[in-house]
């Protein structure tokens, strides 16, 4: 095998010269974290002020609503709070970042790889996730594969989302975290002052207008509407916003009644 061959089998290796937009960028992204190093040793959190803005940034509707997701798997449904809930914290907490990068993109094999990460500068305490993105979106009757670029940088960043959520809750404190849920959950519960009588009208109207009949959700509360408290409604809440993003679907939430064959030929018991 000649010289040539061989050259030709080898991999390309790095190029030698790096381009100056190139060079002066990996000098920025340097300086960058050394400054926010600096800059949170010389300006440390607060605690109790972050603590007072936290309490105080939950109280909002605005948030509360936003808080907390739903999505099915395995047959059930699974909730918890949401990446808004994660980056307002992140907002409040102070000295942290965070992000989501794609690596590298691979066309020929429909994936993409991407990094989830946050960083608490002022402690230097990190987390971060690398992971594989398929170029598919899940679908009733199986996958889809995307082709088009915007549909494949919204499916990356949809699921990039939940890997930023886990990043960030990773590095903030578990009592700061689980107080702004309780009181995002109260704020849902109080409603912004509404009576409770208007809310659960509200609640129906605007189930309605996605097709979903009162004896529905009365079914899946197990009490009909006059009887709902505050947590029956804050739940509805959380579950038609999860149905407008697209977390969950109606029949997952409000399983149609399932007619037997004695209802459709209008005997009983086979007589």
């Amino acid at each position: 095998m000649s010289y040539q061959q061989i050259e030709r089998m080898t991999p390309a290796a790095a190029p030698a010269r790096v381009g100056q937009g190139t060079a002066v960028e990996q000098s920025r992204a340097v300086a960058e974290v050394q400054a926010a190093i600096v800059v949170a040793q010389q300006c440390p959190r607060d605690i109790s002020a972050a603590i007072a803005e936290m309490r105080q940034s939950c109280t909002q509707p605005y948030l509360a609503d936003k808080a907390f997701y739903r999505f099915p798997r395995a047959g059930q449904t699974v909730s918890g709070p949401s990446v808004h809930l994660a980056r307002e914290l992140a907002r409040c907490w102070g000295n942290v970042q965070y992000g989501l990068a794609e690596l590298r993109r691979d066309d020929e094999y429909g994936e993409s790889e991407m990094q989830a990460f946050a960083w608490d500068v002022q402690k230097n305490s990190r987390n971060s996730s690398t992971f594989i993105v398929p170029h598919k979106r899940d679908q009733k009757g199986g996958p889809k594969v995307l082709t088009d670029m915007r549909d494949i940088y919204e499916n990356n960043a949809n699921n990039g989302a939940r890997r930023v959520r886990e990043a960030i809750f990773a590095i903030l404190p578990p009592w700061f975290v689980e107080e702004a849920k309780e009181l995002c959950s109260k704020t849902l519960r109080d409603g912004g002052g509404k009576p409770l009588n208007i809310r659960v009208a509200d609640a129906i109207k605007a189930f309605e207008g996605i097709g979903v009949t009162t004896d529905r959700i009365e079914t899946k509360l197990g009490r009909s509407s006059g009887k709902w408290t505050e947590h029956d409604v804050a739940q509805l809440q959380v579950v038609f916003r999860s149905v407008q993003q697209g977390e969950v679907s109606v029949e997952d939430e409000f399983p149609a009644p399932r007619v037997t064959t004695e209802e459709i030929t209008g005997t009983e018991g086979g007589a």
